[in-house]
């Protein structure tokens, strides 16, 4: 892994669990990972329930915009991780790929995004431990 990896969280609409997901690993991560996420067919604007979600946990992604997936991104990523995005996703043999099943908050309420925000958050935290390990 290079000394500052690069992480790409894709969705389909990169207007939810992406962004709740690059919002945590800038949260945690601060400069020490580069935050990419985009979506195969990018929606207007961000969940408000997402972002809802992620304020009540003191962090904001009103400034973030879901982004269409673009091939360049996933060959200059260091991990992949797919959320509900099957086949979208180019592949790149030698990039580390994980796939999260999380439920879609699309259309869901505050109370329902809650526990995927909490799961997210998990799942970063491990990603973490791995991609910068104790020193």
């Amino acid at each position: 892994m290079p000394e500052k990896p690069s992480v790409l969280f894709v969705c389909v609409h990169n207007a939810g669990r992406s962004q709740m997901a690059a919002g945590w690993l800038r949260h945690l991560a601060g400069d020490r990972v580069e935050v990419r996420s985009a979506g195969s067919a990018p929606a207007e604007t961000i969940n408000p329930a997402a972002v809802e979600a992620m304020r009540e946990v003191g962090i904001d992604i009103t400034d973030q915009r879901p982004k269409l997936l673009e091939y360049a991104a996933v060959e200059s990523s260091d991990v992949v991780v797919t959320m509900g995005c099957g086949d979208a996703c180019p592949y790149f043999p030698g990039k580390r790929y994980e796939d999260w099943k999380l439920d879609d908050p699309a259309g869901q309420g505050v109370d329902a995004v809650r526990p995927i925000r909490d799961e997210i958050r998990r799942r970063i935290e491990d990603l973490l431990a791995d991609l910068l390990p104790a020193r």
